[in-house]
């Protein structure tokens, strides 16, 4: 995923607070490198990485499981902002289309195909697992609206197209970046077209499961 920019807030932030807040974006831009080339990594190769150090880590987050919490959380949140821009669209179809072309190229869903059973869920997600169920059907009843989206594509389908394009990894991020824009163009193609489609669809909280703790 992109590194993200300096938010205004910590543009605006003095001397000591903006360095913590510059630390916090690099201990999570290197968490999620770490942990997605590998989820057993030691918390040490992160703060390696961010070259901070591990005190530093440690008193902003205070094991493994609060980082890893923290970094899955928001890629949700990013998922979400994508697709609250999204339905500003008049354009349902453009609208549901460009918003899967920011998140493959966000790379949102590797953190889920990666770490989900890594770390315990708690309740302060469930707002934004409840608003990103609620902008996934809108997204879809917004599409099949315009008369582009074949009927019988659920919300949930959505999670299988991304997860699709997040499971293409080359070791050079440009290529990777390519070949993930041409299985989404590919998969597209395929949500425009008529005909049914082949078994039952997924369903809300099908792939739950996925995140309970792993032995």
């Amino acid at each position: 995923m992109p590194k993200e920019p300096d938010t205004p807030a910590q543009k605006g932030l003095p001397g000591r607070k903006a360095q913590a807040a510059r630390n916090d974006r690099l201990i999570l831009d290197a968490a999620r490198t770490v942990f997605l080339a590998d989820a057993n990594a030691p918390i040490a190769a992160v703060a390696e990485r961010a070259g901070v150090g591990i005190s530093a880590l440690y008193r902003r987050y205070p094991s493994k499981e609060v980082l890893l919490r923290t970094l899955c959380y928001e890629g949700l949140r990013r998922y979400n902002t994508e697709a609250d821009a999204a339905l500003e669209d008049s354009d349902g179809w453009q609208g549901l289309v460009g918003f899967l072309e920011r998140v493959v190229d966000a790379d949102v869903h590797s953190l889920t195909v990666h770490l989900a059973g890594t770390f315990t869920p708690d309740e302060s997600i469930l707002p934004d697992v409840l608003h990103s169920a609620e902008v996934n059907d809108e997204l879809v009843r917004r599409a099949q609206a315009s008369g582009r989206l074949r009927p019988g594509v659920t919300a949930e389908d959505l999670g299988l197209i991304l997860e699709s394009c997040a499971a293409i990894a080359m070791p050079d991020p440009d290529r990777t970046a390519q070949l993930r824009r041409r299985v989404l163009a590919m998969l597209v193609d395929g949500l425009s077209v008529d005909g049914d489609l082949p078994g039952p669809p997924p369903v809300a909280g099908e792939f739950a499961w996925r995140w309970e703790r792993r032995q």
